[in-house]
């Protein structure tokens, strides 16, 4: 489970929350605020994981989305692991339902490295429609923790910019 605040320069600042759950091979996913705001999406897919030094891990999802966009999204969520160097990613494709000039990629990632066990700065990216500006894709950078099950994070998108915003995640797991 986690929740991320956005604060955003022009616009209200938003909570989004996702729960996720794994049960062996099967992934199911639930998250608010995420791909539209005041919209939910639903998904289900599968772990898939590869090595043990270098480390692979493939999470194929099937979702639908219902809310302010209504839509049927394929993802993908993607995590590789070399020493203390992590690249993640995810990506859906939103098939909007009621307008199909709205269907529309998203995208996040992540490059990050693990000085210690409990500590992690990086590089993100996103392209996102929960919220408008002038950037198709904003870039910033990252730093986070994770003390035994809880993690954090403050992402710091467009420093410098007019549009800079920031986002604080954290996330605790059972």
């Amino acid at each position: 489970m986690s929740g991320a605040l956005y604060v955003l320069p022009d616009e209200g600042d938003y909570v989004q929350p996702t729960f996720k759950a794994d049960h062996g091979l099967f992934h199911f996913e639930t998250r608010y605020n995420y791909e539209d705001r005041d919209s939910t999406s639903f998904f289900v897919g599968a772990n898939f994981e590869f090595g043990d030094k270098v480390k692979l891990v493939l999470t194929p999802m099937i979702g639908g989305l219902v809310g302010q966009t209504d839509g049927i999204m394929p993802a993908l969520e993607a995590d590789f692991t070399v020493g203390p160097f992590e690249a993640y990613g995810e990506a859906e494709y939103v098939f909007d339902l009621n307008d199909s000039s709205s269907k529309y990629l998203y995208m996040w990632s992540e490059l990050s490295l693990w000085p210690t066990e409990w500590l992690r700065a990086g590089v993100v990216t996103q392209r996102t429609r929960a919220y408008q500006t002038d950037r198709d894709i904003q870039r910033g950078l990252l730093v986070g923790f994770t003390l035994k099950k809880i993690d954090g994070t403050v992402y710091f998108f467009n420093p410098g910019a007019d549009d800079h915003f920031t986002v604080v995640s954290l996330g605790v797991s059972f």
